[in-house]
């Protein structure tokens, strides 16, 4: 694999990562620059703050993932040493071919001997790790008694109104969040968190207090509809002693965390996919303090949509590698598909990324939803369940786009229309429908337009807001 600038941004765990190793590359920090024969491996030392250099190296047994080292005592992965010494070989520096040093040899050794254990196990059904059944049921029983507590208060908010949460205390929900992670709850704990935030926004600007209160109003019927299935879900599993994750969103809604020997015990994977990415979007949860940078990919094979997701929180963020756009075709040898209906969540380790065949590209538009009719059932259908989020993301084929009046409009090949607009939840720096405005010239024949189709309140009707327009050519986008 040819080693690319844009291959050294994807492995930086943050911008300023990859920056700061450029500057080391530019400022000669790097001395013996070494490497095999074969040109696996490669090493070097690098200036650091001390007497002692650093000793840095680049392990490309696997080109699509090197295994980076270093001396440094940085808790960043890979350093800015290692982004440093991967731009020194982008730059065509001088390697002198020379024998691996002793400490390397062990490293890859061990390296290679775990890789062999994988290789030697792939295929076979994961075990994930027997849990305590005394301390599961013990666990259970928590959850359950923080739902009634839970319920008692959403039952007395709806009872006298969404209107009465101006005039309550943000620590009251504040303090049910708390309580709520002591029980084990923290998918719940954070819609409560939620509520005590547009609390506080209509308390302190007045002039956004009704758009809050829509806010609340709609984490509160997810709550009510959470508790409700979550009791039953909850009471099942104590009667029945079935303390195993389940191939249920309800897991996740109560705070449960997929690992992925979990998800291969439950199937729930394919092999040999082949996903490109449509578009790409970071957003930030203020209830749970963290960065969300979300990826959505279609499926070459089957046309779904679904999506990557990478949480960063707030105070780690320059520990955990961020995620960014990604161009061309990814072949996934394992791709894992979370439990839920719509765009499931998706994840992956490993895989290669190749640019697209033009035969490739003209056969995406074609994957698109046979009309808008079909499009708009499939997001009414995920809208009634209210635990599913308030859109679907969908590539829905283009006739016509244009203008009527001020609106944006699309009309799919068979006269049907819909109203492009941006989803007001979604916030500023989301808005991309005015971008249409800037495509040149018209869409080709052929076209399609991907985007999240969702229930707009202001005109009582499904809108679509639109991320991309996918041609026979190209992918257009109008978010990253």
């Amino acid at each position: 694999m040819e080693l690319t600038e844009q291959f050294i941004l994807l492995q930086a765990p943050n911008p300023a990562a990859a920056e700061n190793g450029r500057k080391l590359s530019k400022k000669g920090s790097f001395s013996a620059l070494s490497r095999t024969a074969d040109g696996t491996l490669y090493w070097a030392e690098c200036a650091g703050s001390g007497k002692t250099p650093y000793r840095v190296s680049l392990d490309w047994t696997d080109p699509g993932a090197p295994v980076c080292r270093c001396t440094c005592p940085s808790r960043q992965f890979p350093c800015k040493h290692a982004l440093g010494l991967m731009f020194e070989q982008l730059e065509g520096k001088d390697f002198a071919a020379a024998e691996i040093p002793p400490e390397l040899a062990e490293k890859r050794a061990k390296q290679a001997a775990r890789a062999a254990k994988r290789e030697a196990e792939e295929g076979r059904p994961a075990k994930p790790k027997k849990e305590n059944a005394a301390a599961r049921k013990k666990k259970l029983a928590r959850q359950l008694e923080g739902l009634d507590m839970a319920e008692k208060l959403v039952n007395d908010l709806l009872a006298s109104g969404v209107g009465a949460l101006s005039g309550g205390s943000a620590q009251t929900y504040d303090k049910l969040a708390k309580d709520l992670g002591s029980s084990y709850l923290t998918g719940l704990q954070s819609a409560f968190t939620r509520i005590a935030l547009a609390v506080r926004t209509a308390q302190k600007t007045p002039d956004r207090a009704d758009e809050a209160c829509r806010q609340a109003l709609r984490t509160l019927i997810y709550l009510h509809s959470a508790i409700q299935k979550s009791r039953a879900f909850l009471q099942g599993k104590l009667e029945a002693e079935n303390f195993s994750a389940e191939d249920t969103i309800l897991f996740e809604t109560l705070g449960g965390v997929w690992k992925l020997e979990e998800l291969h015990a439950i199937r729930a994977f394919r092999e040999n996919a082949r996903l490109v990415q449509l578009s790409f979007d970071v957003s930030c949860d203020e209830a749970r303090k963290e960065y969300v940078e979300r990826g959505w990919w279609l499926d070459l094979d089957t046309g779904r949509i679904d999506q990557t997701l990478n949480l960063r929180p707030v105070r780690a963020l320059k520990y955990v590698k961020g995620d960014d756009s990604r161009f061309g075709l990814v072949e996934i040898p394992v791709l894992y598909t979370y439990p839920g209906e719509g765009n499931c969540r998706i994840r992956w380790e490993g895989g290669a990324s190749r640019p697209l065949t033009a035969e490739e590209r003209a056969a995406l538009p074609g994957l698109a939803r046979p009309n808008l009719t079909a499009a708009v059932k499939a997001a009414k259908n995920q809208l009634k369940n209210t635990l599913l989020p308030k859109f679907l993301a969908v590539l829905v084929p283009v006739g016509r786009l244009g203008k009527v009046g001020d609106a944006f409009v699309l009309e799919d090949p068979f006269g049907d229309r819909i109203v492009l607009r941006d989803r007001e939840e979604d916030g500023a720096d989301h808005a991309s429908t005015g971008r249409l405005a800037l495509l040149p010239g018209e869409i080709p024949t052929g076209s399609a337009l991907f985007g999240l189709m969702y229930y707009c309140e202001e005109d009582r009707s499904i809108c679509l807001h639109p991320y991309s327009v996918v041609t026979p050519d190209r992918i257009i986008r109008l978010q990253y």
